[in-house]
């Protein structure tokens, strides 16, 4: 029984995968899907995605018919001109959008998918598995990149970036600093007075640091530093959910928000400050601060303010609907219903000034909201299109990012689609510029790249197609026909079986053209990769299982 020679085809395979994955799936005999382990980036792994419409994350329409060739983490061409790539995977996209991964500017990696009282009561391991797996259902929403806005998200970072877990990039604030009764001060009464010194159960977790003076704001934001922070964040004013702090309180004085920011220019970055009131915003700026996050209760003056001085505002658009969704006292409930009235007069303000403004949710505690983060973005049609709500998302977050200058953990371009950029990548199912809804809607992202690693391709081909020499201990393809085919790499040799009964070994590759057989299975190596199918006649649609 024979295959006839087909291109490898995209969604096959990824080209490695996470080893802790992939034998915590074997070990437990649990049913992992492929399509949510990372193909780990190879020097020169080759990429093809081919007729693809681009929006590139800086224009306001689509390309014409393009391909872009991926080498390794970043993007290497793009053309409207067939692009020859021995050996790269291809993806046909067939006239699907390319588009830049989504960014979110204010994001808690690991506060996320717990309370605050879990939080606190919970062992810092169990917390830290919680956030692995929302880690991974961000990146699945489309998400490659979030900038975490306070929580102990170092470790799960470098387990990300290593490779051992699945995520998006993260740029980490480390704890949030706050004054004592401060947002962020999740403190119980009876932890009061504070000895100067002791660390209370909340800084001990990393989430908050509390500091009340120059001296103790300038040795917290080190410490932060030292441990991996790429900018600092304040709280220079009451919240929502804050337990003690009312939504009109500023809270740091100018001189300890000042000691901040000389901590953080020193190390060649900078200061963000959760603010919602008119005073904290025009303190936080007048002592050097370059980003406010919310700013929702805004006037005429402060957005003028932030506009000469070339402040940033990363903000959300929170409106009535957020009502229905979160459970607070009846106390912060009424903080934020003030808040929502603000927002259509924050984002009026923005369009009039010109501010610099970033897009991100701020969703915390809640695992089912997180899974809104998508949808937040079409929220935004009320004052913007969709290519300026695209363009924020991708290009302009980007662009916040680099404000952490030496510190940027990830030095590069991101956000956009252009020669050298790194290749954070979604594959859209439609148009997202004529339709904004698609984002919210994960199953739309018919395949998902993420520094040149593809951790999503629901894309059909026929046959299927595999690397030798990758490190992959074990694939799995189910076809149309219900056959099932299963292939495990050994270095430089590989054994392939066809449900589940061992059928055709092969000791080492050959040149091309060269087919292994064994009766029922027959694999042809086609741009040094096997391709193999079952049955006589052309085989059916396999896909990986």
């Amino acid at each position: 029984m024979s295959f006839s020679s087909h291109h490898p085809f995209a969604g096959a395979v990824h080209r490695t995968a996470s080893s802790l994955h992939v034998v915590g799936c074997l070990l437990l005999t649990l049913a992992c899907s492929a399509t949510t382990l990372p193909a780990m980036a190879q020097d020169e792994g080759l990429v093809l995605y081919e007729n693809v419409r681009i929006f590139d994350g800086l224009g306001d329409a689509l390309s014409p018919a393009s391909n872009v060739l991926v080498r390794g983490n970043v993007i290497d061409t793009i053309s409207v001109d067939p692009i020859e790539a021995d050996g790269a995977e291809i993806i046909d996209g067939a006239g699907r959008t390319l588009m830049p991964g989504l960014i979110d500017a204010h994001w808690h990696t690991t506060m996320v998918g717990i309370t605050p009282e879990e939080g606190l009561a919970n062992d810092l391991g169990y917390s830290t598995i919680i956030a692995v797996k929302e880690a991974e259902a961000a990146l699945m929403r489309g998400f490659t990149t979030v900038r975490d806005m306070g929580g102990a998200a170092f470790s799960l970072k470098r387990a990300i970036d290593e490779g051992l877990v699945v995520g998006p990039r993260i740029y980490p604030s480390g704890a949030i600093i706050t004054v004592t009764s401060g947002h962020g001060d999740f403190r119980a009464l009876h932890e009061l007075p504070r000895a100067v010194g002791d660390l209370t159960r909340v800084e001990e977790l990393g989430m908050a640091m509390v500091a009340d003076s120059p001296d103790e704001v300038r040795m917290r934001a080190r410490e932060q530093l030292m441990l991996g922070a790429v900018h600092i964040k304040l709280t220079a004013g009451g919240g929502v959910a804050s337990p003690h702090s009312p939504l009109d309180v500023s809270t740091f004085t100018s001189e300890e928000l000042r000691a901040a920011v000389e901590a953080a220019e020193n190390w060649g970055t900078y200061v963000a400050v959760h603010a919602y009131t008119t005073e904290a915003m025009q303190r936080a700026m007048e002592a050097g601060v370059k980003v406010i996050e919310h700013g929702h209760l805004i006037d005429d003056e402060t957005a003028k303010m932030m506009a000469d001085k070339g402040v940033w505002l990363s903000t959300q658009p929170f409106d009535e609907s957020f009502e229905q969704a979160i459970s607070l006292p009846e106390a912060n409930m009424q903080r934020l219903r003030e808040v929502i009235t603000g927002t259509d007069r924050l984002y009026g303000f923005t369009k009039q000034y010109g501010i610099k403004t970033a897009f991100g949710t701020d969703i915390l505690f809640s695992s089912q909201m997180a899974q809104t983060q998508g949808h937040m973005l079409t929220l935004l049609q009320r004052w913007f299109s969709p290519a300026e709500i695209l363009k924020m998302a991708t290009a302009t977050n980007g662009e916040l990012l680099q404000l952490t200058g030496p510190r940027n953990p990830y030095p590069g371009t991101i956000g956009v689609i252009e020669k050298g950029a790194f290749a954070d990548l979604l594959l859209v199912d439609g148009n997202p510029l004529e339709n904004i809804n698609l984002v919210a809607n994960p199953d739309n992202f018919v395949v998902i790249m993420k520094d040149g690693n593809i951790h999503k391709n629901t894309i059909a081909a026929s046959g299927a197609s595999i690397g030798v020499g990758n490190p992959y201990p074990v694939s799995k393809y189910m076809c149309e026909d219900g056959t099932r085919l299963a292939v495990r790499l050994m270095g430089e040799s590989a054994s392939v079986s066809v449900n589940d009964a061992a059928e055709v070994i092969l000791p080492s590759m050959g040149a091309d053209g060269t087919t292994f057989s064994n009766g029922p299975l027959t694999l042809t190596i086609v741009q040094g990769r096997l391709s193999w199918g079952v049955g006589r006649a052309v085989p059916s649609a396999c896909s990986d299982a």
